[in-house]
């Protein structure tokens, strides 16, 4: 028989051994029916202590048939204190059992919302539109900023998801995470800068650059590129843990708010360092 290890969820017990014997004992003795019911009223904490020390098996059963009673948020609660899920976003099945429907439900708001929002990237650049019929240049890295923020971004999402999922890293070091990406921010963004402003220098037709130097017009794009790329690199660290903190699941959320962030910000500071440098305005 294959008990919930406690060990190795972090979870401290609230009640004696004793008492968890007891009400393990007492709980058992009803049909599965009656045991879903007494999930669904009694309180949490003594729950969770008494599944914690049932069969794996039995405490999915139980989750199951509380979620089809039409308490999906306790069931997913319940599992997310086991330790069965990472998120109360997620739901307490795995991928293949959970509907279309569910599925539909948990990511159509987040994705249509943040469609909406990608508006704001056109309204940007039509602030510009000055700036970009001057420098043909610009109009040609645009694409640029967009890609590498948005790799960089979710490349460092993805590890930190992982990690998150793995238990490797918990919440409360947000900090840890955020340093080390900072610092690998840096390096990537250099890297990134050093290759781009080389292509510009060695490839692009000086007639696009507006009577500006490739070096000046290379060197503005070069430095928006870096800070696009550091702070896209460091918000995808901390993004996962953030939305874990408010239990939204990761998975979903990340990288399409990461994508609309990424887009919004970049063409932003783009268009700003590049006028900034140039002197356009």
């Amino acid at each position: 028989m294959t008990v919930m290890n406690n060990q190795c969820m972090n979870y401290v017990e609230p009640f004696s051994l004793d008492e968890i014997g007891a009400a393990r004992n007492a709980f058992l003795k009803y049909e599965s029916v009656k045991q879903v019911q007494l999930l669904a009223v009694m309180p949490i904490e003594e729950a969770v202590a008494i599944l914690h020390n049932c069969t794996i098996g039995h405490v999915q059963t139980l989750l199951r048939e509380l979620d089809r009673e039409g308490h999906d948020k306790l069931a997913r609660h319940y599992a997310h204190q086991l330790g069965l899920i990472h998120s109360e976003a997620e739901t307490a099945k795995d991928y293949l059992n959970t509907s279309v429907y569910e599925h539909v439900k948990q990511r159509i708001g987040w994705i249509i919302s943040l469609a909406l929002l990608g508006i704001v990237s056109g309204m940007i650049i039509s602030l510009y539109e000055g700036t970009l019929s001057q420098l043909v240049l610009l109009a040609i890295y645009m694409p640029v900023i967009a890609a590498a923020g948005g790799n960089t971004g979710s490349q460092a999402a993805t590890l930190v998801i992982r990690a998150l999922a793995t238990g490797e890293i918990q919440n409360r070091q947000w900090f840890s995470v955020l340093w080390k990406e900072c610092r690998v921010a840096l390096c990537l963004a250099l890297a990134i800068a050093v290759v781009v402003m080389i292509r510009i220098l060695c490839f692009s037709d000086p007639n696009t650059a507006g009577g500006f130097t490739l070096l000046h017009v290379g060197y503005a794009i070069a430095v928006a590129l870096f800070i696009q790329v550091v702070l896209s690199t460091s918000l995808g660290g901390v993004l996962p843990i953030i939305a874990r903190t408010f239990s939204l699941d990761p998975a979903v959320l990340v990288s399409p708010v990461l994508a609309s962030i990424v887009d919004i910000s970049g063409m932003w500071i783009y268009f700003n360092v590049v006028n900034h440098v140039l002197g356009l305005v």
